[in-house]
C-alpha cells in the first residue's frame, strides 16, 4: 500500500523521500487552511530538491491545486485559475496534481474536472476530500472513473479515515479498480494497520510535529507560535506499517 505524505516546504519533501514515502502532496497553509495551491517557486525548488536526492526519482511530487480554503464550488474566474495553475504544475514537472470541484447543487462538477482532466496532459490526478461532502459518494466515484481520474483522497464522510474503515471498503468494492482509494484525514502512523485491511489502495496524512519559529511573527506576521514540519520518524512508522498490515 502506498504511502503520501503532505508537505509544504523544501525540508519536507526531503524528509518524506528519505524516510520512504511513496509520494508527496505539495501545498501551502497546510495546518491554517488545510492546504492550498503552493507558488511556482516553491514547486520548482521541491522537484530540483528532489532530483538531487540518490533514489528519489521515484517519489512522485502531486501538486495541490486549490485557490483558497473553504468549499469547492467554484466560480468562473476561479475555475480558470484552477486550470492555468494545473499546466502550471504540469509545465514544473509534476507528476500529478490533486482537485477538486462541486457543483451547487453538491455533486462533482464534470464540466470543470474534464477541463482539469484535460490541462493534465496524462498526469494523474486525485479528486481531493471535496468527496467527503457529496450527497452520494458512490455515484461520484463512478462519475470521476468515468472522467479518467486516477484516484480519490477520502476519510469515508467522518472527520477521521481510521473511524469510517465500513465507509471505505465499500467505496474500495464499488470503485472495483477503476480508480485508487486513497484514506486521508486525521491518519496517524497507529491507524495505517486498520487501513490495510479496509482494503483502501493507499494513505495520506501529514506526519507534521511542531517546532519554534525561527524568530517573531511581528505586526502582520501572522498569529506567530510554532512552526510545523514533517516528521521523519512519523512517515518512516507510517512506510513501516503500510509494509507489514
Amino acid at each position: 500500500m502506498a504511502v503520501e505524505v503532505a508537505v509544504q516546504d523544501v525540508a519536507g519533501a526531503r524528509v518524506a523521500a528519505r524516510a520512504g514515502a511513496d509520494r508527496v502532496e505539495l501545498c501551502a497553509a497546510l495546518g491554517a487552511t488545510g492546504g492550498v495551491t503552493p507558488g511556482p517557486g516553491l514547486v520548482a525548488r521541491v522537484l530540483e530538491a528532489l532530483a538531487d536526492l540518490d533514489g528519489s526519482d521515484a517519489l512522485g511530487v502531486h501538486v495541490l491545486v486549490r485557490p483558497r480554503p473553504g468549499g469547492f464550488v467554484h466560480d468562473a474566474d476561479e475555475a480558470d485559475v484552477l486550470v492555468a495553475e494545473v499546466r502550471s504544475a504540469v509545465a514544473a514537472g509534476a507528476a500529478g496534481v490533486v482537485v477538486g470541484a462541486l457543483t451547487g447543487a453538491g455533486v462533482v462538477d464534470a464540466a470543470l474536472v474534464a477541463r482539469l482532466v484535460d490541462a493534465a496532459d496524462g498526469r494523474e490526478v486525485t479528486f481531493h476530500r471535496a468527496l467527503d461532502v457529496v450527497a452520494e459518494p458512490l455515484r461520484a466515484v463512478d462519475r470521476l472513473a468515468d472522467l479518467g481520474v486516477v484516484r480519490v483522497l477520502t476519510s469515508g464522510g467522518r472527520p477521521r479515515a481510521a473511524d469510517a474503515t465500513v465507509e471505505l471498503r465499500t467505496l474500495v468494492a464499488h470503485a472495483a479498480g477503476r480508480l485508487q482509494v486513497m484514506a486521508g484525514g486525521g491518519v496517524v502512523p497507529g491507524d495505517v494497520a486498520r487501513l490495510v485491511r479496509a482494503g483502501v489502495d493507499a494513505v495520506h496524512l501529514s506526519a507534521r510535529a511542531s517546532v519554534p519559529d525561527r524568530g517573531p511573527a511581528g505586526p502582520g506576521g501572522g498569529a506567530g507560535g510554532d512552526l510545523d514540519v514533517t516528521d521523519a520518524a512519523l512517515v518512516g512508522q507510517a512506510v513501516a506499517a503500510a509494509a507489514t498490515g
